[in-house]
């Protein structure tokens, strides 16, 4: 891998520059150690300025088990924050060329090399609608069958079903889309044990003579692609014999939810500036979110096989959250990981509820706080083990604030309490923890405000300003109700509770009281008792957390009220949370595709 490092050191010189003062040449390292430098400084101011919130009274064990939990909550904070505004300004100085500035390799095809690869587009499936998700493979190999190199690709689905009807219906819809495609390449096995849940699947897939291909490309049951972004995907790769994986950026489909359009408002904005940031200093330690991306087949076979982590704990057995441990022992293999860091044809579904979207950040908890027991594996990039170590704080830090609010309760009891704390200084600092915590979906609505084009397909600069003002209200009742969400089943990893590996909810028409309510009883339960405490023993602290409050007490019907069918018509007949595809739809079937799957 010499001459491939060599090449690549040699090309960042060439196409990298520093975002703050544009001078040429900022190696990757010069790039991570500012990084470092913002987020070191960062994180000890914010720590230093709550510190000296409690420190003129002296502080108690109570305040600091609160310091504690606040210092948990800062990494992540402060990464999305840094990501964010390198984000934003690599954007503003470099526009349409940005992610090439960050991904060179993106400046090396001219968009009309013959794809000479072989490729198979595979797609995991368990207990999934097949309707849904084949459709979405369908519509890829028929954008791919009317251009030149359809004889390259070969489509894969890889069933771990379990349910006999919907094996049935999965059989029969490959069986007529073979008879409606008899050219294509198309393959369907089944599996008739979840063995290694989805990571498993593929690698069985791999070892077996179907295969045998250069490149694949691993798509979700709510994934969908367009030819353009999956043929640029190819040659890049085909140009770059240093690249491992290349992620593309993903964005929402446009859904019918109140909730998932405000989610996936919120997501998009959040994820561009963020992405763009992040893709700067990780440079060749990209991520991977398992879909959507495209993967060099003979190093994933040879070194990214995930081993069964040993032991009956909730912590062993195989890896829930494969994706970013398969990037991690695909750069350990002297192969880059990169990412697309722009907008293009390539979406999911998100959660169509509170629920459903809880459901999915469980087990992406559980796998992420797997990856404590990965940490010491030898070999791996510096990059790459801060990259585990951000996952698992990404997923720490919400019991650490949730943790940190009931024992600020807790002591909200003490007499001397709120002549203890400056109340100017914890205000300010309240309204700048809130602002950082925004400053990615701050960041990426900046992004449109500033550049007429994008507003205009967004329906205008009012519709943006309106639909963020919107999504962060609701973002900000959300958050409380998932962290809490987040923090029981932390409590019950700690005694052996687990989870596995089910199909996702990825689509219903409302989401029901009764279903509401047995998910979310325990936010009601404790919103109300904190509500009881405050008013008897602090009833000036009801005023600050009454933003908290309000969504604990209303976690049911927040999350009933934003699937309701009259809410989800308004906001689509107003465009409020449109996002382009909803004004201007990629292909001409996308919208009978997520009809099918609404």
């Amino acid at each position: 891998m010499a001459p491939i490092e060599a090449t690549r050191d040699l090309e960042d010189q060439r196409h990298y520059g520093a975002a703050l003062s544009g001078r040429p040449g900022m190696t990757i390292f010069a790039r991570r150690t500012l990084v470092l430098a913002l987020n070191v400084v960062t994180v000890g101011a914010l720590f230093g300025a709550m510190l000296s919130l409690f420190a003129p009274g002296g502080i108690t064990l109570g305040e600091a088990g609160m310091l504690v939990a606040f210092s948990l909550t800062l990494p992540w904070l402060s990464i999305g924050v840094w990501n964010s505004v390198l984000g934003f300004l690599l954007d503003r100085r470099y526009g349409e060329r940005a992610a090439a500035h960050v991904t060179p390799a993106l400046a090396r095809i001219s968009g009309d090399e013959p794809i000479t690869a072989r490729v198979a587009v595979v797609m995991p499936l368990r207990n999934e609608d097949p309707d849904a998700s084949i459709a979405r493979l369908r519509r890829l190999e028929r954008e791919i069958a009317h251009g030149p190199y359809a004889d390259r690709f070969s489509f894969h689905v890889l069933s771990d079903t379990d349910n006999a009807g919907i094996a049935l219906k999965e059989e029969a819809r490959i069986a007529q889309w073979r008879a409606e495609q008899p050219q294509a390449r198309i393959h369907y096995r089944r599996r008739t044990e979840n063995t290694g849940y989805k990571s498993g699947n593929i690698a069985d897939f791999l070892h077996g003579p179907d295969g045998e291909c250069d490149f694949f490309l691993p798509l979700d049951a709510d994934s969908e692609m367009g030819a353009d972004t999956v043929l640029r995907l190819v040659r890049v790769m085909q140009a770059s014999p240093e690249t491992g994986m290349l992620q593309s950026l993903v964005t929402g489909l446009p859904s019918r939810s109140f909730f998932t359009r405000a989610f996936q408002f919120g997501m998009r904005h959040g994820m561009r500036s963020y992405t763009l940031g992040s893709a700067w200093w990780q440079a060749d330690c990209g991520p991977n979110w398992g879909h959507n991306v495209l993967i060099r087949t003979a190093p994933f076979r040879a070194h990214c096989m995930l081993p069964v982590l040993p032991g009956r704990g909730p912590l062993s057995g195989p890896i829930l959250s494969h994706d970013q441990v398969e990037a991690v022992l695909m750069r350990r293999a002297g192969y880059e990981v990169r990412v697309l860091a722009e907008e293009s044809d390539s979406h999911e579904e998100n959660p169509p509820s509170l629920v459903d979207f809880i459901r999915r950040e469980l087990r992406w908890m559980n796998g992420n706080l797997q990856y404590v027991r990965l940490l010491g594996m030898p070999g791996l990039k510096p990059v790459s083990r801060i990259q585990l170590v951000l996952a698992i704080l990404m997923y720490v830090s919400a019991p650490a604030w949730m943790a940190f609010i009931l024992t600020g309760a807790g002591l909200a009891a003490g007499a001397a309490q709120p002549g203890a704390v400056s109340l100017t200084a914890g205000v300010l600092l309240f309204v700048l923890l809130i602002t950082l915590s925004l400053c990615p979906k701050l960041m990426g609505l900046a992004q449109v405000l500033t550049d007429n084009r994008r507003s205009a397909a967004y329906g205008g600069r009012g519709r943006v300003i309106l639909g963020g003002f919107a999504e962060i209200l609701m973002s900000m009742l959300v958050a409380p109700i998932v962290a809490l969400s987040l923090t029981r089943f932390a409590i019950g990893l700690c005694v052996g509770q687990r989870i596995g590996w089910n199909a996702q909810q990825r689509s219903r028409d409302r989401l029901r009281w009764d279903d509401a309510a047995g998910a979310l009883w325990p936010q009601t339960l404790t919103g109300l008792a904190l509500v009881v405490w405050l008013g008897a023993v602090a009833p000036w602290a009801l005023v600050f957390a009454a933003p908290i409050l309000v969504a604990m007490v209303g976690a049911i019907p927040i999350a009933v009220v934003s699937t309701m069918p009259a809410l989800s018509r308004w906001s689509m007949a107003r465009g409020l949370f449109d996002i382009p595809e909803d004004r201007q739809p990629t292909a001409p079937d996308a919208a009978a595709i997520r009809a099918n799957s609404a």
